[in-house]
């Protein structure tokens, strides 16, 4: 089930408190290309591992809180360091 726009609505970095938005498909496969490959961190230095669903964007575009089985991981240290992205 994909995440409710009311929700969307009230989300925001957990840090900065910056609006989040969704990514499209195109990034999610791009994420999870380079998951694979083993190259994307977490902000805490440690590696991806876990293959997304889907994502929401930080308005800097710094970090993404990635979505799992339609929850959204809204902890700072397990954000994806979107510079880690080839």
């Amino acid at each position: 089930m994909p995440i409710q726009k009311e929700l969307l609505d009230i989300l925001c970095c957990p840090e900065t408190k910056e609006p989040v938005t969704l990514i499209d498909e195109s990034l999610v496969v791009k994420i999870n290309d380079a998951i694979r490959s083993g190259v994307i961190r977490y902000r805490n230095g440690e590696t991806v591992t876990e293959i997304i669903d889907s994502g929401l964007l930080r308005e800097d575009k710094k970090y993404l809180y990635p979505i799992r089985n339609d929850i959204p991981i809204m902890l700072i240290e397990e954000a994806i360091d979107m510079s880690t992205i080839p």
